[in-house]
């Protein structure tokens, strides 16, 4: 059976990506540009800035992943690229890019959603993974718990009503005086605090298995604001943990919930935030305790890159799930 080889392009926000994806699980290169130099003097993700960049480097990209997997365009079977959700102006780059590589070649073009490739991510860590499981998703734009009935197959059982995980953690950063990217700064500061020190709040919003981080957030910030009003010093490492352990407990809670009612017995993470080292040792130990199967992605495939993308394109591209060269940018665009 010849394989099947899949260049994926991926710029929903700030990485520039390119990959070559053998089979839907096998990576022969993968290339990313990163901004987050660039961004960090601004303290966050300048959509205008990240849109230039991605125009500038994703010739090179795409060039440098073929070359590192030794093929030419004339060896792909279909490109696939992310089409939402994200920044629009960066979207737009990709879908551009891809459409015009599918013509002139007269490729397939497939479209992928960006959640998706994330879910997707842990097909390249574990080969043996095959739906159903459940997957939890977080990230600074996302919380998402589905069951991944089959490939491309999706049910949403919980997603956050307010902010999202990472977005969360990105505000607490702030107000603890950590640049961006605030998330992964402040779980390192956390890692030699009490996280006692501050009792935060785990709300239950009224969906079963949804997500909330506003109130816990807007907590977080009150107590720090009091602490200065008092003309105390912050705690700083004390308080980066006591937020982490909120945030990590309250997603192994509601995931814990989904994967016992759904009957299966495989959790996988997925996402930028599933790179927490706390969360990922809280759920190795749960997994250890309640006999499920714990799939995680590497560190570098749970932040945004092109091999998820090719992926999971590669399971739509084997249904005939091909996307029309009038494809388009959505920036807000639904899982289900």
């Amino acid at each position: 059976m010849k394989d099947t080889l899949i260049l994926a392009i991926e710029s929903s926000c700030d990485e520039t990506a390119a990959s070559v994806v053998k089979n839907g699980r096998t990576i022969l290169s993968n290339v990313i540009s990163s901004q987050i130099a660039l961004h960090t003097l601004y303290g966050g993700v300048v959509p205008e800035i990240a849109s230039r960049k991605h125009i500038e480097k994703i010739n090179q990209v795409i060039e440098q992943a073929l070359a590192d997997a030794d093929v030419t365009l004339d060896d792909l079977d279909a490109i696939g690229v992310t089409y939402g959700p994200g920044l629009v102006g960066a979207l737009l780059v990709g879908v551009a890019e891809a459409k015009a590589i599918a013509y002139a070649k007269k490729l397939p073009l497939v479209g992928v959603h960006h959640i998706e490739g994330h879910v997707s991510a842990n097909y390249i860590e574990h080969p043996d993974l095959e739906p159903p499981f459940v997957c939890l998703v977080v990230s600074g734009g996302h919380s998402h718990l589905t069951r991944v009935n089959a490939y491309g197959d999706y049910t949403l059982l919980g997603q956050t009503v307010d902010d999202a995980a990472g977005e969360a953690f990105d505000k607490a950063a702030r107000v603890l005086g950590l640049n961006y990217p605030g998330g992964p700064l402040l779980s390192k500061l956390a890692e030699g605090g009490d996280d006692t020190c501050l009792p935060l709040p785990h709300p239950h919003p009224d969906g079963r298995y949804d997500f909330s981080f506003s109130g816990l957030k807007t907590a977080f910030l009150n107590a720090c604001h009091k602490m200065e009003q008092k003309g105390e010093a912050l705690p700083r490492a004390d308080l980066a943990a006591s937020f982490e352990r909120a945030v990590v407990d309250t997603l192994c809670e509601r995931a814990m919930l989904a994967l016992e009612e759904s009957g299966l017995h495989t959790l996988c993470l997925a996402g930028g935030v599933s790179a927490n080292r706390r969360l990922r040792a809280q759920m190795t130990a749960l997994a250890a305790k309640r006999g499920f199967r714990l799939c995680m992605p590497d560190l570098w495939l749970c932040t945004d890159n092109a091999a998820m993308i090719g992926s999971a394109a590669y399971y739509r591209l084997r249904k005939g799930e091909l996307a029309p060269l009038s494809l388009n940018a959505v920036p807000s665009l639904a899982l289900v």
